[in-house]
């Protein structure tokens, strides 16, 4: 005897080898055994062979029009051979019977299963719509096909053109567009950018990349919200001093100044800090907006900002103000040590901005002891980098590398880099004064038990925390930032825990409330993305200068392996031709190709130019603005 059976959802037949009172022990044409239950057997036959049986059903159910089926069985719940008795006019062959079988089977939209071998016509609207669905689902199909074909040659066509952003950037796989470009795309080999491109549809590469930017940041635009401006404090008393900052041209967001009074006893040095904290309050619109953005996200030529511009301009530490400050005052002795340590809440008068682009020309002079430039407030620098060196010494960790850093300027266009080494008694200045803030600050809420978020680094690894750890890699006992409250949405948190600490007010937050710990986990994730959106879009301008210049040869240092680290740019890349050579060496390479969509270089080896210095690994300075 032979069977026809089912089997997770397949018909397949067998010869019975041995039979029990609930299941068969059967053997496949293919001569596989398997034990099928008796439940799951649909029909039994003695011929023809069961193979035989299952090529000649499946010519018989080629014949059969499912629509004429259909229709003869009306509304009503049958069996597969019941309904081959009605189609024959007699008693069905097992071929014919697996036929009809076979072709209720396959149709599952004229045919619902009712369970094993029995069926029920689909309704007639129900399966109107079926159809309909199928045959709109093949027009989508070979229209999607078309498409793809038109992509595939170069040409865009209207309705893939006119969702390019949102297939860019944001695409909806379920979306005939995006499978038309996906086909596309796998034909060709190109990935999206590179197709739009092939098409004539991507002419600026910097705006498809400022574009992926905000897709992910500001989906709604990057535009603020309205808002009403804050109110600065009336009640704050008046520092006795006149501060001055130190920023680079394009700052606007000017939230630290220095200070320095000259004491009977030795020197007063004052670090002020902008005090947005004292205008926006935990849980207001304003706060809302701060903790949305959680950072200024920086990027050649262009910055979005955390607060809004007019708000921004109620405390930045612009000149010609009393604005106001938390301000850190350390009594420095003759031999340059710090001997006391005073925090306030204060209105500080500020009497310039002052620009590297203009001051730049004091690192020489510093350095060599060089003759003094007559510029404002020089003398007040000259002392300020004197306590710096000290307060590095005293912490026994450098505040910055010897590697170089780049400023981009981006006009009309054209790009302008500029190295500046890290280290410059400018920049060790502005840097040791943070840390001096930050950790200062840090070890005064730790004291408190006021609860901060601190910036920790142990074994190498750097993390936030909400309780007051040491930063290995700046020597200190509790670091926690708080010199950038208006750029920064962390500094702005333990800026509101500072004030009420000094202020003698409970602060609003506890180590572990939400909004502390909500604050923490955002500001790590979207800080980094920050981060690594604005060294990808320094990479990019790289490339633009290295085209906008001409640059035909490169000269490099060998990382490791066969990564290399270009001269006078901040681009790191892998070059394959590279032969094997030691860490340091300098080699010459040639500029074979510059992708701005992709952001690669391609360079071949052409020549080793010797030995160059050791190749350091820059660590993180917590203390440089970014």
């Amino acid at each position: 005897m032979q069977l026809l059976y089912e089997e997770e959802g397949e018909l397949k037949v067998g010869a019975v080898l041995e039979r029990a009172p609930t299941s068969y022990q059967v053997e496949s044409p293919h001569g596989r055994r398997s034990k099928i239950k008796a439940a799951n057997v649909l029909l039994s036959f003695e011929r023809p062979p069961a193979g035989e049986l299952m090529a000649a059903a499946t010519k018989f159910a080629a014949g059969l029009e499912v629509d004429f089926l259909w229709e003869c069985s009306a509304a009503r719940e049958f069996g597969f051979e019941e309904l081959a008795r009605e189609y024959v006019g007699r008693e069905p062959t097992p071929v014919e019977a697996a036929g009809v079988l076979m072709k209720l089977h396959a149709a599952p939209m004229y045919f619902y299963r009712r369970g094993r071998g029995r069926f029920q016509a689909a309704p007639e609207a129900t399966l109107k719509l079926a159809l309909a669905a199928v045959e709109k689902k093949k027009r989508v199909q070979e229209q999607v096909s078309v498409w793809a074909e038109a992509l595939s040659r170069g040409e865009c066509p209207a309705e893939v053109a006119a969702m390019q952003d949102e297939l860019l950037y944001a695409p909806d796989r379920n979306k005939p567009e995006t499978k038309a470009l996906e086909q596309a795309c796998a034909k060709t080999g190109l990935t999206p950018a590179k197709l739009f491109a092939r098409c004539g549809r991507l002419a600026d590469t910097h705006e498809y990349h400022l574009k992926r930017f905000l897709h992910e940041f500001f989906p709604g635009g990057a535009a603020f919200p309205a808002h009403e401006l804050p109110v600065l404090p009336d009640d704050l008393p008046r520092a006795p001093v006149t501060a001055f900052s130190l920023d680079d041209i394009g700052t606007t967001e000017i939230d630290d100044a220095f200070s320095v009074q000259r004491l009977a006893s030795g020197l007063r040095i004052g670090i002020h800090i902008s005090a947005p904290a004292l205008g926006i309050a935990p849980g207001s619109p304003l706060d809302a907006i701060a903790r949305e953005r959680l950072s200024t996200a920086y990027m050649p030529g262009r910055k979005f900002t955390m607060l809004p511009e007019d708000v921004i301009g109620r405390f930045s530490l612009d000149h010609g103000g009393e604005l106001p400050a938390v301000s850190l005052y350390l009594d420095i002795d003759e031999q340059h040590a710090v001997r006391a340590r005073h925090s306030r809440l204060e209105r500080v008068p500020i009497v310039a901005n002052l620009r590297h682009a203009e001051y730049d020309v004091l690192n020489e002079a510093f350095e060599k002891g060089g003759e003094a430039k007559g510029l404002p407030h020089e003398d007040e620098l000259r002392t300020l980098w004197r306590v710096a060196g000290a307060l590095e010494t005293k912490r026994g960790r450098p505040s910055a590398g010897s590697a170089l850093d780049y400023t981009f300027y981006v006009e009309n266009d054209r790009v302008r880099i500029a190295p500046r080494k890290r280290g410059a008694p400018l920049d060790k200045l502005v840097s040791e004064m943070m840390i001096a803030a930050n950790s200062g600050w840090g070890e005064l809420l730790a004291e408190r038990d006021v609860a901060a978020i601190y910036r920790v680094q142990s074994t190498g690894k750097v993390r936030f925390s909400v309780h007051a750890e040491g930063h290995e890699g700046l020597g200190v006992s509790a670091y926690a930032w708080m010199s950038s409250p208006l750029r920064r949405y962390i500094d702005l948190v333990n800026q509101w825990q500072l004030a009420a600490a000094l202020a003698g007010r409970k602060p609003p937050f506890t180590r572990t409330s939400d909004g502390l710990l909500t604050a923490l986990r955002a500001f790590e994730v979207t800080y980094a993305r920050y981060d690594e959106y604005q060294r990808a879009m320094e990479t990019y301008w790289s490339l633009r200068w290295l085209l906008q210049e001409d640059i035909k040869t490169l000269d490099a240092t060998v990382l490791r392996e066969n990564l290399a680290r270009f001269d006078g740019l901040p681009l790191t890349m892998r070059v394959s031709s590279l032969p094997a050579l030691d860490v340091g060496a300098r080699v010459r390479l040639d500029v074979v190709g510059v992708d701005l969509i992709e952001r690669t270089l391609s360079a071949t080896y052409r020549e080793t130019l010797g030995a160059g210095a050791t190749v350091q690994d820059v660590t993180e300075d917590s203390g440089q603005k970014a």
